[in-house]
């Protein structure tokens, strides 16, 4: 409850997300993200809210769509879609995120223009993640890591 306390007092608030629901645009342990409190009405497909899934916990995820007052959510690393959501489970939205102390606005053309192609390609993304986490992992051994 304090992450939500900070937005509604209109702080900025940092966080390291856990889980890989949002990879590879968000990697645990390596990437932080900033979030602010906003105007849900000024929210729109491809930004990335934080929400909290009723009676449970705090969720970052990436719009899909929008109906009204209700929203649907999936996570970067996934396929299945969550909602609809009231907005009223809204939070705040990922303004930022900061990798290996590099700042990177979600403004960001690069950043607006690959999680737009990401979001599209949302049927296949888990199989994408898991060939790019394959690769990772022979590229490491190849090294003799």
């Amino acid at each position: 409850m304090e992450i939500e306390k900070l937005l509604l007092e209109g702080r900025t608030v940092q966080v390291s997300p856990i889980g890989y629901s949002m990879y590879p645009l968000i990697v645990p342990g390596r990437d932080t993200v900033q979030i602010k409190r906003v105007d849900v009405s000024r929210l729109r497909r491809g930004d990335v809210a934080l929400y909290r899934r009723e009676g449970s916990i705090l969720v970052l995820h990436r719009i899909w769509k929008r109906r009204g007052d209700s929203f649907f959510f999936v996570g970067d690393n996934q396929r299945d879609i969550e909602g609809p959501l009231p907005s009223q489970q809204i939070c705040g939205k990922m303004i930022a995120v900061e990798r290996k102390g590099v700042y990177i606005p979600v403004e960001n053309i690069r950043y607006r223009a690959f999680s737009a192609v990401w979001l599209w390609m949302r049927p296949f993304r888990p199989l994408i993640s898991h060939a790019i986490h394959k690769l990772k992992k022979l590229a490491g051994n190849g090294s003799g890591q």
